[in-house]
């Protein structure tokens, strides 16, 4: 049981931080809608003051009530919101009781005493894990990054008198389910609708401003992460490469080094060899075997291994990021017994994320040998006709394994918020 006041200091709130913390009090103009959407850029201050007005509503209309905090994963959202929820909470005086074996905390104040279960809503099985709750209502952390079944079966939960509905995201795709379905319908489903930018978060100062425009200074990313328009991905992945910028000609320095590998047999092999440096990666080299090109001619499990033998002598491998999908072939480095294999984290879009804002902000090169790698980066698009945030599957072979690294290795060296 946590009781003691901690130590801990708050910003003054801004305006529509305010309108957040108030818009469901009896007095507010407001108070009769449905619930409540805050959207907008990163770092606006949506997160801290929704969760922390989430809980005094609560606490104010109810009492022996359940209650959903959701996110992405249950551990992004003890990461990302309850760690500083706790804080604020502890601040005014309430007592936490946490119960993690059920994934739930206990809140009590002045003799009143609510039950906050948290849940995660990765993917479409997420639903089931709500299901046969009744609750008072709910609140979404980054729903855009959840599936529809699994906000509509919480929403559906919500059956007791008073309850509301509390929405937090980033933009995503003006074709995404929830622009499309709650936000466009806000007027018509009674929800109050506010959109942040970087000024509404009054912690921030104009040097950490100024640097979140840098890294993320080009491309969908910007519009989304720091203008917080809902646009849709289309052009380049990765219109920052440059080659003046991005291609170095010495391969000479210390380091790690790692090799990543996009595995294929009718489609192109790629190995990428990295040289680690604290938080900076050089591509040192390539191989780029495309068996279309050599009239058809595909190479064996052992062929491969071989080229890899090869590709990898007179360097000392960490490790060897592979296409988790690539199961023979990590059976065969594994029997071999001289490198240590593991599969790549394969998230899509975060890979993407982390590598665009890598590059933007000087954490990856390429040395100029690398002409696949390098001629890929200006053939890699998005799919324009695609209502997700998908890519288009050509010209992407080195683009994979680069992720592979970056999401894999990298992602556990160097942290950006919002990424």
């Amino acid at each position: 049981m946590i009781q003691n006041r901690a130590l801990f200091q708050f910003q003054p709130f801004s305006k529509k931080q305010k309108q957040i913390l108030t818009w469901w009090l009896p007095e507010s103009p407001v108070s009769d809608c449905n619930g409540i959407i805050a959207d907008g850029a990163i770092r606006s201050g949506k997160t801290v003051s929704m969760a922390l007005s989430f809980v005094l509503f609560a606490m104010h209309n109810f009492e022996y009530k359940n209650f959903a905090m959701c996110g992405k994963t249950i551990g992004s959202f003890r990461r990302n919101v309850l760690a500083v929820l706790k804080n604020m909470l502890l601040s005014r005086g309430y007592i936490l009781e946490e119960h993690r074996s059920d994934n739930m905390i206990e809140i009590k104040r002045n003799g009143v005493i609510n039950y906050f279960y948290i849940f995660g809503g990765k993917d479409e099985r997420s639903q089931d894990l709500i299901q046969g709750i009744t609750l008072a209502s709910v609140f979404f952390d980054e729903v855009a990054l959840m599936p529809e079944s699994f906000v509509n079966q919480a929403t559906g939960r919500c059956s007791e008198n008073g309850s509301k509905y509390w929405f937090n995201c980033n933009p995503n795709s003006p074709k995404h389910w929830f622009k499309q379905q709650w936000i466009d319908e806000a007027e018509n489903k009674k929800l109050l609708y506010l959109h942040f930018t970087m000024n509404d978060n009054l912690s921030l100062s104009e040097e950490i401003k100024q640097r979140y425009r840098e890294i993320y200074a080009t491309g969908v990313f910007y519009r989304r992460y720091i203008l917080g328009e809902w646009v849709g991905a289309d052009g380049l992945v990765y219109p920052m490469f440059d080659e003046d910028k991005h291609i170095v000609s010495n391969t000479e320095g210390t380091g790690l080094y790692y090799i990543s590998i996009d595995y294929g047999t009718n489609n192109p092999c790629v190995f990428l060899l990295w040289r680690l440096n604290k938080n900076t990666a050089v591509c040192v080299k390539e191989y780029y075997y495309d068996s279309h090109e050599r009239n058809g001619c595909q190479k064996t499990d052992e062929e491969y291994y071989n080229d890899l033998e090869k590709f990898a002598e007179g360097y000392s491998i960490q490790k060897i990021i592979i296409d988790p999908s690539a199961l023979s072939f990590k059976t065969t480095i594994k029997r071999h017994g001289k490198y240590i294999a593991r599969d790549a984290d394969n998230s899509v879009l975060d890979g993407i994320r982390l590598s665009a804002t890598l590059l933007q902000s000087g954490h990856l090169y390429f040395h100029e040998s690398c002409q696949n790698t390098i001629e890929e980066f200006g053939a890699y698009v998005w799919d324009e006709d695609s209502s997700e945030d998908e890519v288009i599957k050509e010209y992407d072979h080195a683009m994979d394994a680069m992720r592979y690294f970056v999401q894999t290795i990298m992602r556990r060296i160097i942290k950006f918020e919002g990424v």
